[in-house]
């Protein structure tokens, strides 16, 4: 009897604590209750009140931005050009760096940051004077032009051998690498399609010997790119599918794919350490590839099997021409995505290879609310490269060892974030340190910033969850080029296109972003 009671207390205890715990939540939590049933509403209600646990911020944002937040930009504070989450401050590093300033990298490193790199997506004008390439001092602000005459400069990294590469996003464009981007100063491209630099503005200025153009590069509408320590570059091609392509080889051809994912291999791979000058940079020669995605598995015979609807799952890489990579890509089956923006090298993975994702920032006006892609290659630098023909087609497919099927090295491509009605039209990201989140940014009006979870250990393979943390203020303008320094604590963005009144002149805001707590 006593047995009896003493579990009936046990249970009644239990209840009791249940009952607490469930009234501790719901007082903690008063929104899940409001969507009744919607499990979804309850889900994204749970993963706002614990965002400061996962996410490092206090409360995201509701809503964008909007028309009743907007202070002209003159007249605002730092904190009056963006609406933040809850913990966050902003704060001026400059309001000067050119109009369309873009991607951003750090210099010499993002442990211990002494300036920020960064492109200003503009068009060549007549004489090429127009600036392409600034960098900024983080002490001061101050603003200075390192290479002029790029046509919309966008991409730009850090190399691991101490150098800038810059790239353009044109259906033409080009790469270019710079030596000492702290002493080079007002260097000058002659001509895009010869690759002439010299270091001042005028033909009869000495020839550069720190910038050059990397013509064994693809050439292609660049836009995000991982360069790995060995010197191989993984980058997307910016391109919409359907007409807008004519650079394929038609004024119209409305079958035409979407932009590419290329892969550079070196001829010679960077070994270690910092390079003196430029003849020693692994990017002078080497071969390029682009990303097929198969529809059947590397085991079958019909391996690689191509086309519309092969967007996911096993692929290889097939060899182009960096002259003509655009449209080597499509005549050689290589997989289409709708505008591949920015692309990283995800610095958690621990499998073997990289792991490298990207945005396609898709068309909110045809409901293709954008998406965030990750790809696995397990073997970005084989060993013994060479590559297989296959005789169905005459294409060569990048291998490692001998050139047979069995050798085709392998990448693997799924989806990780999927837009919606609010959060779409997917720029720029990038990896939080430490944390492993992703951060997604909208090229949209009162465009916003997105913290995205890594996949846990549930059965999907996509993001946990996203919330907002940011939200431009401006409606002319749309946040860009945003990235964490090492400590994943504090962060930059660019504030792109915004209003240009007379007493900032042309000019954008480069933006510093504290607050963010980092698990420890």
């Amino acid at each position: 009897m006593k047995s009896i009671q003493k579990s009936r207390k046990n249970l009644l205890f239990r209840h009791k604590a249940l009952v607490y715990a469930a009234a501790l939540f719901s007082a903690a939590v008063p929104a899940l209750y409001a969507a009744d049933d919607d499990l979804g509403s309850q889900f994204e209600h749970l993963l706002q009140a614990q965002s400061e646990k996962w996410f490092g911020v206090g409360q995201p944002l509701d809503a964008p931005a909007g028309s009743e937040d907007y202070v002209a930009r003159q007249l605002a504070t730092a904190g009056q050009r963006v609406k933040l989450a809850k913990g966050l401050k902003a704060e001026y590093v400059t309001r000067s760096v050119a109009t369309n300033a873009d991607m951003i990298a750090f210099w010499p490193n993002a442990e211990n940051p002494t300036h920020l790199m960064t492109c200003i997506e503009v068009g060549r004008n007549a004489g090429g004077t127009n600036p392409s390439v600034q960098r900024v001092t983080l002490a001061t602000g101050a603003v200075e032009t390192i290479l002029l005459g790029m046509s919309g400069c966008d991409g730009i990294r850090t190399t691991p051998w101490g150098t800038i590469l810059a790239t353009e996003e044109e259906t033409d464009g080009r790469a270019y690498e710079i030596l000492s981007p702290l002493t080079t100063t007002g260097h000058w491209i002659e001509s895009r399609t010869t690759g002439v630099i010299h270091t001042a503005i005028g033909a009869a200025t000495p020839l550069s010997t720190n910038v050059a153009q990397r013509q064994a590069l693809p050439t292609i509408a660049w836009e995000g790119l991982a360069v790995l320590p060995s010197g191989v570059v993984i980058a997307g091609d910016e391109l919409r599918p359907g007409s807008d392509n004519s650079d394929a080889g038609s004024a119209l051809n409305l079958d035409t794919d979407g932009g590419a994912i290329f892969k550079f291999l070196p001829s010679i791979p960077h070994s270690g350490g910092p390079i003196a000058n430029l003849g020693a940079s692994p990017l002078v020669s080497g071969s390029v590839y682009a990303m097929t995605v198969s529809c059947v598995a590397k085991s079958s015979g019909d391996f690689p099997q191509y086309g519309q609807g092969c967007e996911v799952g096993v692929g290889a890489w097939v060899k182009v021409n960096a002259l003509t990579a655009t449209a080597d890509a499509y005549s050689r089956g290589a997989t289409g995505y709708y505008r591949p923006e920015d692309l990283h090298q995800d610095p958690h993975f621990e499998g073997p290879g990289v792991r490298f994702c990207w945005t396609n920032t898709g068309n909110e006006g045809a409901v293709h609310y954008a998406e965030v892609m990750c790809s696995v290659d397990s073997n970005p630098l084989p060993g013994n490269p060479s590559t297989w023909l296959d005789s169905r087609t005459t294409f060569l497919y990048l291998a490692d060892g001998a050139a047979t099927r069995a050798n085709v090295t392998t990448v693997v491509s799924n989806r990780f974030v999927e837009g919606d009605v609010r959060f779409n039209s997917f720029d720029n990201l990038d990896f939080q340190p430490k944390t492993g989140n992703v951060y997604v940014i909208e090229d949209h009006t009162f465009g916003e910033i997105y913290a995205c979870l890594p996949d846990g250990a549930d059965r999907d393979i996509k993001t946990d969850g996203c919330v907002s943390i940011l939200s431009v203020i401006d409606p002319n303008a749309e946040p860009t080029g945003f990235i964490f320094d090492a400590s994943g604590e504090v962060a930059y963005v660019n504030i792109q296109h915004g209003e240009t009144p007379g007493a900032l002149g042309n000019t954008d805001d480069l933006l510093k972003i504290t607050g963010f707590k980092v698990k420890k």
